[in-house]
């Protein structure tokens, strides 16, 4: 049952008290997290002398959006918070004055000296020019003096690279470093060795984690969907490593990106794409198998519309995106059986069953208001709908299917303050997400199988799934609802110093359910008897009745940063961040006394000898407290050795602390409250009498009831229902971050270019690992001879397997990345991207997963080759303007083969096995060539008309994804004179098998209009 405690929360109120005095300090000098705020700085000259009394003013071109700062006494100037955009500089010194143009790009800091009399010198090129005829831009303020590892995805790149899923996120695999898989059930982001739910993406400075799911961000997992409008994304930037302390809740990359916003011109633009089966090639298995294409198609359209309420002062931007997809089910029974020699009514169900459709609706809205020059103030709002039905497809029949539901809402206003010397820039955040999956039936299962081959006539065979129909096994409610207060703080009156600092406080209610199976699942033997099962697996309670785990948490950060200009070559990033968060539902568990009671009865959890302690994972409600030392130093410098920012050194190191997603800690509540029962029938060929006899009974038709269960249930409490148990002392996951590197800025056929090399070292630590808790009568895990698999076969007393979770999961990078890129501008008409990735990864659980069952604990396992990651990795990217209103875009990516997971028996015996991962026999393991070409009509009016096709996977190249991962059978050390048989096709194609990647050569028109 769900544990609530109604105690007061000492430090509770102390984390409010704490909120409450960061909203108070509003109104005095007060923070933001500069992640996607742009600062604009140099020198001012007048005659080759440093201005003593000058005004830079900056004014936004497109919103009219003014800061006026006051340089300093050696002429220095520090504009900052700066929404990203194009403003005009203007100087004013001794009666004089002059102005220019500049871009500046998300979370940038550009360098820019400007002069009054004559000249100004651009720190960037180290060009001198007369400024009248200088027009900078974003390629002229290349951001090289700085520690993190980070990279632009600029608008021009997402409007003109070619892609299929409007999901602005999956850009960032063009960033050295990161990795972006792309599939029929959605886009997965990872950087380096760890897994998704280690990135974290802020949206105009604020963070969009999922507290519950995987995914890293809420909207990004189990689902085709997108998490953000792509039209409401103006650009974005990816720190693969090294963050500023104001970066939080991630321990790989971070993406920061900036939303659009209206301006002082009433735009707006349309778009409608689509792709259908006849729009591509047929898939590998439809090809070599001789099939017909299976229906499928996708469809986007959207609109966007912004611009002035009140000139310079008040603008709007409001966008829809939707996406539908139409997939086909394809009832194919187990067994390669035909649908027509089925039984009714499975044959009638499976031939019934058609698609699986998906739908989504998005929804962005911004307003901003520029009360005067020091003021600004934004409201956003964010809304996401998802519909989705899955499960349908290969056994399952449309009937066994699941409904996934998905809903988020996020609100954001902020108000950002600008003085002479500091700028406040606050948040006041509304988040609530729902993930809702629920049969599409409620009604009993019912399972067709056969015997495995070859035991046909054993008693208690292995069996083989044919065809479900009926009632589906997955009922889940999962969410996150609450309110979060965010205020950052830039002091720049410091000579050579910018200091930030800042508070972050949330109060999200968290929730989890997940019952499995909520309707009773019957199993049937095909080849015995259709009319009496010899199984039933089901969960007490009946479906609605069921609550979820709830947990009422509060997230408190604080941080502080000196960017620290220690001369004019060297830059100095002193940081520290600290974060804490309660967990209720974790840290007041109670262990049930049902469960102690079986704990003290375990012969093998008391006998001398056991590895471990089971009290350390027992809780009376006072043993648990939240991680209070969760400090996070993070420290870079950046060295210039040209003097003009064309030849920097950087580095870097730091600590970042992730997070314990809920759905782990809420495992050991709601596997109790919703026990899984699995009760067999003596039958024919399925003899339960000795082999189960606590769980075997006399088939009744009553068992077709769920009353009836349930008071079987109730007559024989917990029996076969795990139990998890967490370790008291769990800490956060967390990584350790090294690097060093040099960016180069330099000239090549009349182009500015630029060019970075970094080493990067991440450790990453503490993942949660559930392990089986029971123990042999002895105390051991394994049986004698072993140190492999054998899980322990005494259950918990009176209960099942027990299951304990502990902090266990480790990952190792060494790392080299490298790129190349020459920035699309008007002037040249064209610009390309190439980034290289070296990775030598390592992991001490294959893919991080959070379960071993072959292993006691991984204090002495091996680290192997991490799963999905390649060792070289390369994507480059080209956009052309052709001219006539048209624009060609090129993508190509190739990869080198990823790991896979293996059992390696052969090398040892079948007692002492081993995950040994491996990469496939082939010299390519991924590439993709992409093209588009969009051409625009300009009608003489203010109307635009555009066309795009894109092109995916041009050449068709297939890259499979089935291999055979069997090595051989290892010795077998109980018989006499056994040898090793290794298998001679490991590592090769599976040959049976024409599974690949997404997706084969498609094809993607899109019709637009923009005004």
């Amino acid at each position: 049952m769900t544990h609530s405690d109604t105690r007061p929360r000492a430090f509770s109120r102390s984390l409010l008290s704490i909120a409450l005095g960061g909203c108070l300090a509003m109104a005095a000098p007060a923070l933001l997290a500069q992640s996607t705020a742009a600062t604009i700085r140099g020198q001012v000259m007048v005659d080759s002398t440093p201005a003593t009394d000058a005004r830079v003013t900056a004014v936004n071109t497109a919103t009219g959006l003014t800061r006026t700062v006051q340089v300093s006494g050696n002429g220095n100037y520090n504009v900052v918070g700066l929404p990203p955009g194009t403003y005009r500089l203007q100087v004013e010194a001794n009666g004089q004055s002059t102005s220019q143009n500049v871009t500046v790009a998300v979370g940038q800091t550009a360098t820019l000296n400007l002069g009054v009399g004559g000249v100004a010198e651009t720190a960037t090129t180290g060009e001198t020019q007369d400024l009248d005829t200088v027009s900078v831009t974003a390629a002229a303020v290349v951001e090289t003096k700085t520690s993190e590892v980070a990279t632009y995805v600029s608008q021009k790149q997402i409007d003109s690279l070619p892609q299929n899923s409007r999901n602005f996120l999956s850009f960032a695999d063009i960033v050295p470093g990161v990795t972006v898989t792309n599939s029929p059930t959605g886009a997965s982001i990872r950087s380096g060795a760890q897994v998704s739910n280690a990135v974290n993406v802020f949206i105009d400075g604020v963070g969009q984690k999922d507290y519950v799911l995987k995914g890293g961000i809420s909207g990004q997992d189990s689902t085709p969907g997108n998490p953000f409008p792509q039209l409401g994304i103006a650009e974005y930037k990816v720190v693969s490593s090294n963050y500023k302390a104001e970066y939080d809740q991630l321990s790989s990359a971070g993406i920061s990106a900036v939303t659009k916003s209206g301006t002082n011109e009433f735009e707006g633009q349309f778009f409608w794409d689509n792709t259908a089966q006849d729009f591509r090639a047929k898939t590998a298995d439809e090809n070599f198998r001789g099939r017909d294409k299976v229906r499928s198609g996708t469809e986007h359209y959207g609109v966007a519309i912004g611009g002035p309420i009140l000139m310079d002062r008040l603008h709007y931007f409001v966008t829809y995106e939707a996406k539908e997809i139409d997939r086909v089910a394809s009832i194919t029974p187990g067994r390669d059986r035909a649908i027509d020699s089925l039984p009714s009514p499975y044959r009638e169900e499976a031939l019934a069953t058609t698609g699986s459709p998906f739908k989504e609706d998005l929804f962005f809205g911004k307003l901003s208001w520029t009360p005067g020059d020091a003021h600004l103030v934004e409201f956003t709002a964010k809304y996401r709908e998802e519909d989705d039905i899955v499960g349908v497809d290969g056994i399952n029949t449309f009937q066994y299917g699941t409904t996934r539901a998905g809903e988020e809402t996020r609100l954001d206003l902020r108000y950002q303050y600008s003085a002479e010397n500091w700028l406040n820039d606050a948040h006041i955040t509304f988040e609530d997400a729902t993930y809702g999956p629920r049969p599409l039936t409620i009604a009993p299962g019912r399972r067709l199988l056969l015997p495995a081959v070859g035991q046909e006539s054993v008693n208690n065979p292995n069996m083989d799934a044919i065809l479900n129909i009926g009632g589906g096994a997955d009922q889940q409610d999962k969410g996150q609802k609450g309110l979060g207060f965010q205020n950052d703080f830039t002091w720049f009156g410091f000579e050579g110093h910018t200091i930030k600092a800042g508070i972050k406080y949330k109060q999200v209610d968290i929730s989890a359910l997940q019952r499995s199976p909520p309707n009773a699942q019957y199993s049937f033997d095909l080849s015995r008897n259709l009319d009496v099962p010899y199984q039933v697996q089901f969960t007490a309670s009946g479906l609605g009745t069921a609550q979820a785990v709830l947990s009422d948490n509060e997230q408190l950060g604080l941080y502080i940063q000196d960017d620290w200009e220690v001369n004019d070559r060297l830059t100095v990033n002193l940081g520290v961040r600290w974060d804490y968060e309660t967990a209720p539902s974790y840290e007041d568990h109670v262990t049930p006394q049902a469960v102690l009671d079986a704990l003290a009865a375990s012969p093998g959890l008391n006998a001398p000898g056991v590895d471990y302690d089971y009290r350390q994972f027992v809780s009376t409600g006072n043993e648990r407290s939240a991680t209070k030392g969760n400090f996070q130093p993070r420290v870079g410098f950046s060295y210039d050795f040209s003097g003009d920012e064309s030849f920097v050194l950087f580095g870097g190191a730091g600590r970042s602390y992730n997070r314990n997603q809920f759905d782990f800690l809420a495992r050991e509540q709601y596997g109790l409250a919703f026990q899984r029962y699995t009760y067999q029938f003596n039958q024919p060929g399925h003899d339960c009498s000795l082999s189960s006899p606590q769980s075997c009974l006399t088939w009744d038709p009553s068992y077709f009831d769920q009353a009836t269960l349930d008071q079987l249930a109730a007559a024989n409490p917990n029996v076969g229902s795990e139990v998890f148990l967490i370790d008291n002392d769990l800490k956060t996951p967390y990584s350790d971050q090294f690097s060093l590197g040099v960016r180069n800025v330099f000239e090549m056929g009349g182009q500015s270019w630029n060019s970075s090399a970094t080493l990067l070292h991440v450790l990453s630590h503490d993942g949660i690992l559930f392990t089986a808790g029971n123990r042999r009568d002895d105390g051991s895990f394994y049986e004698p001879g072993r140190t492999f698999g054998g899980i322990p076969p005494a259950n918990l007393p009176g209960f099942g397997r027990l299951l304990i979770g502990r902090n266990a999961v480790e990952t190792r990078l060494n790392s080299v990345l490298l790129s190349l890129d020459k920035p699309f501008t008007n002037d040249s008409g064209w610009g390309t991207t190439i980034a290289y990735t070296y990775s030598d990864a390592k992991e001490n659980r294959n893919n991080s997963d959070t379960f071993s069952f072959d292993y006691r604990d991984l204090d002495d396992v091996a680290f192997t080759r991490a799963i999905g990651i390649p060792r070289h990795r390369l994507v480059t990217t080209g956009i052309y303007d052709i001219g006539w209103g048209m624009t060609l875009s090129g993508k190509f990516e190739i990869s080198s083969p990823a790991a896979r997971e293996s059992l390696n028996c052969v090398s040892v015996d079948t007692f002492n096995c081993f995950f040994d991962s491996y990469y496939p026999e082939t010299s390519v393991g991924f590439k993709q060539f992409d093209v588009a070409l969009q051409k625009e009509w300009d009608t003489g009016t203010d109307i635009k008309l555009r066309v795009r096709a894109d092109v995916l996977n041009v050449f068709n190249w297939y890259n499979w994804t089935d291999y055979i991962d069997f090595r051989g059978d290892g010795r077998d050390p109980s018989v006499p004179g056994s040898v090793a048989r290794p298998n001679e096709d490991f590592g090769r194609r599976n040959p049976d098998s024409f599974a690949t990647a997404f997706p084969p050569r498609t094809f993607k028109l899109t019709f637009g209009i923009n005004w």
